[in-house]
């Protein structure tokens, strides 16, 4: 089991590592997943899934907490870069009961809000249907996960 950090990094060209991440990536305007880049993916490595997790949101639902922006996999090993508004991979579901990606949007008032994007590198190419949540993906995935790292923007609504 790999859910501990691995060496392998993760950026993005719209945002570094604890900023801000630009408005035009947030549900309050277009709303479109941001560039990710990542390299040093383990030995090994035969695909990738991606998830967005915003662990300030004050929802607890089924035993987890947080919320659930995105979630993308079925990527390949051979990926190392995600465009703009991707349309690779498959689209999982978020907790706005949408599939795909759904910007930060923290609740009115409520300051400032993490929001981690994980690249999970895999053992395997997955071929999973659409639609997975969160914790569906992970129950798929974790036994053959080699290795995680994530980029952490933030975000507040004015």
């Amino acid at each position: 089991m790999a859910f501990a950090l691995s060496s392998m990094q993760v950026t993005s060209s719209a945002f570094a590592n604890h900023q801000a991440i630009p408005a035009k990536h947030s549900a309050e305007q277009e709303d479109v997943s941001p560039a990710l880049a990542w390299q040093g993916a383990p030995d090994g490595t035969k695909g990738f899934a991606v998830v967005c997790h915003d662990p300030d949101a004050p929802l607890v639902k089924d035993g987890t907490y947080g919320f659930v922006h995105w979630v993308l996999y079925n990527l390949p090993g051979d990926l190392n870069e995600l465009s703009e508004n991707t349309a690779l991979g498959t689209a999982g579901a978020n907790d706005f009961g949408n599939q795909g990606y759904g910007g930060p949007m923290p609740p009115e008032g409520h300051g400032t809000h993490y929001y981690y994007f994980w690249v999970l590198a895999l053992d395997h190419q997955t071929a999973l249907p659409e639609g997975l949540t969160l914790a569906e993906l992970l129950r798929e995935i974790e036994p053959n996960l080699l290795g995680m790292n994530r980029l952490v923007g933030t975000y507040q609504r004015d």
